[in-house]
């Protein structure tokens, strides 16, 4: 069941996990409470970053048990949340127009739903495949 389930790109880790002093990688396999630690840390002053490069198979697997696949992509909702997250693109991507929009107007809603979504990404993104799922 979970062999099928890829939900999370390593290459993409590997990507993030350059940014990883900010924790971004971590936020990606869906660990935001040391991702917050290593965005106030810079990685755990650059030492958990440095073991992240190890680490980073084994929360990739993780995270490709934990969260549902589906029509939805986590890397791109992922790039688009890291890159222009100010712009709402991850929202418009995942349906949410309306949201989207006012990310669009408001810059994320001033920074703060942006890192309320580094915080729930995973999940909104889980939620719509888990939705969608049945439908195809």
């Amino acid at each position: 069941m979970t062999n099928n389930n890829d939900t999370h790109s390593k290459t993409l880790g590997y990507l993030l996990w350059i940014f990883g002093f900010t924790g971004s990688h971590r936020f990606y396999y869906g660990k935001p409470v040391t991702g917050t630690i290593w965005f106030f840390t810079l990685g755990l002053f650059g030492i958990g970053w440095i073991i992240d490069l190890f680490l980073i198979p084994s929360m990739d697997r993780q995270a490709d048990q934990r969260f549902v696949g589906g029509e939805a992509n986590y890397s791109v909702a992922w790039l688009l949340l890291t890159f222009l997250g100010i712009f709402g693109l991850h929202r418009m991507y995942l349906g949410k127009w309306l949201s989207g929009i006012l990310y669009l107007c408001t810059g994320g809603i001033f920074l703060l739903g942006v890192l309320y979504d580094f915080w729930t990404l995973n999940s909104q993104i889980s939620e719509r495949n888990h939705g969608t799922r049945g439908s195809n």
